[in-house]
């Protein structure tokens, strides 16, 4: 009967990997291992507040065959990230964020920095006006019983847990789904009826996830085990933090249909958002960022005119020998992209020596540069020791400057 009423697709779009340090348990290969194991062809990230398990469950998902999903499970401070508090007015709950595209992949970056750099307090934490500046790209879900909109419905406020809601979807309007979990918890099941019923009425699709930290119903005791470890506790003492039940795991498709088959468009609809997200890295391609100049100022003029400037002090007379060696250099520097690259490097040694922070003569083929020598880089005027550019920078050998 279960085969005949569903057709296996299913992916899984709340996963925390070892990268939630002491919460997570599942090592990414051998999760995208079970993931190949079980039918499925898709698989989100999402650990939490962080992500530097990206790359690594890119690659693994990649090298078994599996679509990779980058995402965060972040903190949203309900009033602001500014203010250093975690009260009734401004806590924290939780937020799934999915990376769509290029561009919700550089805005989830932006957010997961920012609620660290700016936001951290105990955790780091964003809020909505910071959500609302860096939405596009990015597909949201409610999260778990931590989620903003769980929460308000757990405390009785259902108007509050609906004007959320209807916040999120404003928000994100690459979208924003109500997420259905069920881990054979009470609380939850009161939570999601409310979901269904809130999806139905604010016209908010639903999606059904499991909230993995483990890979295997059987490494619920490994985990239980790894909680104590985070928050100082032994396994013996009764009153700490533990998981309600041992559901935490990488689930088949067929039993999340057990669980959801009353909803098959929450099944469906994580189909539907991995067929959305295709974000891929590229790993062998530079990505610089531009150096600041003032409005209408031009990136290789301005180079070229402290190069000059940076020539006439350093050898007095400009003689044919250096202009021809400087322009051929610069001719080779903007050809290869690399001016705002040269600006960016010049500007740090240019503070460093004002300020009296040591620098050295110059690291390996850079020392080759006139370039590098004219705007201070280097120490070593590479015409008087008759060293060659091209060991340094070269057209036919693409690379970053060494």
């Amino acid at each position: 009967m279960l085969e005949n009423s569903f057709n296996g697709d299913f992916v899984h779009l709340h996963v925390h990997t070892e990268y939630s340090l002491l919460d997570g348990s599942g090592k990414i290969p051998d999760l995208i291992a079970r993931v190949k194991e079980l039918g499925m062809k898709s698989i989100a990230i999402t650990d939490h507040g962080v992500m530097y398990g990206c790359v690594d469950f890119y690659r693994a998902a990649k090298d078994q065959g599996i679509k990779p999903i980058i995402g965060c499970e972040v903190y949203v401070a309900s009033k602001s990230m500014h203010d250093k508090t975690n009260n009734k007015d401004n806590e924290t709950h939780h937020l799934v964020l999915l990376v769509k595209n290029e561009t919700g992949y550089q805005n989830l970056m932006k957010i997961v920095s920012q609620a660290s750099i700016d936001g951290f307090y105990y955790k780091p934490r964003t809020d909505h006006d910071y959500l609302r500046e860096h939405s596009e790209g990015i597909i949201a879900s409610s999260a778990c019983l931590g989620g903003e909109v769980q929460s308000n419905i757990l405390s009785g406020n259902i108007n509050k847990a609906k004007e959320i809601a209807l916040l999120y979807k404003e928000i994100f309007k690459d979208g924003f789904y109500l997420e259905l979990q069920y881990h054979g918890v009470d609380e939850q099941q009161k939570v999601n009826e409310e979901l269904v019923r809130m999806s139905k009425e604010l016209d908010i699709p639903l999606i059904c996830t499991n909230d993995v930290h483990y890979i295997n119903r059987e490494d619920s005791r490994a985990h239980d085990i790894l909680l104590c470890v985070q928050t100082g506790k032994t396994v013996d003492e009764e009153k700490r933090m533990r998981y309600p039940s041992d559901e935490f795991y990488l689930k088949s498709p067929e039993e999340m249909y057990e669980t959801f088959s009353y909803v098959p468009e929450a099944l469906s609809n994580t189909v539907k958002i991995a067929e959305q997200c295709n974000f891929d890295y590229k790993f062998h391609e530079s990505k610089l960022p531009k150096f600041p100049l003032p409005e209408g100022v031009e990136p290789y003029q301005y180079l070229r005119d402290t190069c000059y400037q940076g020539l006439k002090e350093r050898y007095g007379e400009i003689t044919k020998e250096l202009t021809d060696r400087l322009e051929y250099e610069l001719g080779v520097i903007k050809s290869m992209g690399y001016v705002d690259y040269f600006l960016i490097v010049w500007d740090f040694i240019r503070f460093a020596n004002e300020n009296e922070i040591a620098t050295g003569a110059g690291r390996g083929s850079a020392a080759g540069s006139l370039v590098a020598y004219t705007l201070g880089i280097t120490k070593i005027d590479p015409l008087r020791y008759g060293l060659i550019f091209e060991r340094f920078l070269n057209p036919d050998r693409i690379s970053m400057p060494d």
